[in-house]
């Protein structure tokens, strides 16, 4: 079988989609499928510097104007055709006479666009843009979810049928694995971290949706009484906004509150490895990947009470509402004992979540749609 794999626009910097677009190409070769990857390349977007304000606008030629003639050219070759990521549903106007899928990781860019996420303001632009990409999802002949709940929010909003659509869920990119301790106090040496004190940790960016401003008021309520934890909270991934710097200097919590800018996947590794506790109160995903590269790191999570989250972490984390501030810090701080039994169960949790078995599931639904009359 050969696959032609349709990955995302290197210059939107969207680096989970490249690790599942390099986990899929990596394990589907493994099984034997001959497999070729293209993807929009940044062209006209390289002149946005002769330009001010046209990077977005430039970055659509790429993908809109200029991609599909590549698409064209290359995907002749292919047995199928892969949309490794939803947005990329806008070319499955190209592909009607092509066996094809679309792999949907999330409904959230489409469901702001229609008003149902508060939190996520969409321009008008992006909300034309978001329509075409669900215009280009309802002509697509089949589409993988990578979550349950991400499959139902698409049935609802788009109306396709259930036979057009199927569960694949996503495996661990990046070989996360309980790191010695040795190693991963070398790892961390040169962030500036207390490696003897016990931490909590996120991980994470700074997107409205995954709730970093509700992260740090639990964790002003952890640290006052009754509970008074004395654990560091460490946020690894982007540098702390305006708002959320202001918020950590009016409440005292400088002592507190570390954010660790763009560290790698290795350091990450070592941070699930040694933090205390994962504490993940995102209010939308797709699907949680910290949930599951904490649990396979052996490090205890809590999260939200939302699905798909709750879906992912299984019996193996501890939930909480992540807006009462109050209640989530109760719940984290009275569950914290508890922290060993929860390791042992995310490590079990985890082994659910592999690249192998999601290989192997795109390649069955490659099969059914090659052998389906078309």
């Amino acid at each position: 079988m050969k696959a032609l794999l349709v990955g995302n626009y290197p210059a939107d910097e969207q680096h989970s989609l490249l690790g599942f677009r390099n986990g899929l190409f990596g394990e589907l070769t493994r099984q034997g499928v001959e497999v070729r990857v293209i993807c929009p390349e940044p062209r006209a977007i390289n002149a946005h510097r002769l330009f001010p304000g046209s990077r977005k606008w430039l970055g659509y030629i790429d993908k809109l104007a200029l991609f599909p003639r590549d698409l064209r050219r290359a995907m002749g070759w292919a047995d199928i055709v892969h949309l490794c990521e939803h947005s990329s549903a806008i070319y499955t106007r190209y592909l009607q006479k092509t066996p094809h899928l679309v792999t949907c990781h999330d409904m959230m860019g489409i469901r702001a666009a229609k008003g149902e996420m508060p939190e996520w303001s969409v321009g008008r632009t992006g909300r034309m843009y978001q329509r075409k990409i669900l215009e280009g999802l309802c002509r697509a002949g089949h589409i993988a979810c990578i979550s349950d709940t991400t499959r139902t929010e698409l049935e609802r909003i788009s109306g396709l049928p259930a036979s057009r659509l199927t569960t694949i869920y996503n495996g661990l990119f990046y070989p996360f694995r309980p790191m010695a301790e040795e190693e991963s106090r070398a790892r961390l040496q040169g962030l500036g971290m207390a490696l003897e004190t016990p931490f909590l940790l996120h991980v994470g960016h700074n997107a409205p949706t995954k709730n970093r401003m509700g992260l740090l008021k639990i964790y002003r309520a952890l640290r006052q009484p009754p509970y008074s934890l004395p654990f560091p909270l460490v946020m690894a991934g982007q540098a702390f906004t305006e708002e959320m710097q202001r918020y950590v200097v009016e409440n005292g919590l400088q002592d507190g509150v570390r954010a660790l800018v763009g560290p790698d996947n290795e350091q990450i590794r070592a941070l699930y490895s040694r933090a205390k506790a994962l504490i993940f109160p995102s209010l939308y995903e797709g699907f949680g990947m910290p949930v599951i590269e904490a649990q396979a790191c052996g490090c205890p999570v809590f999260t939200s009470n939302r699905a798909p989250l709750n879906e992912v972490g299984g019996d193996a984390a501890i939930y909480f509402d992540p807006t009462q501030t109050e209640v989530a810090a109760r719940i984290i701080a009275c569950s914290l004992e508890s922290a060993g039994e929860m390791a042992a169960a995310g490590l079990e949790n985890v082994k659910r979540f592999t690249t192998q078995r999601m290989a192997e599931g795109y390649l069955q639904t490659y099969q059914r749609i090659l052998e389906s009359p078309r």
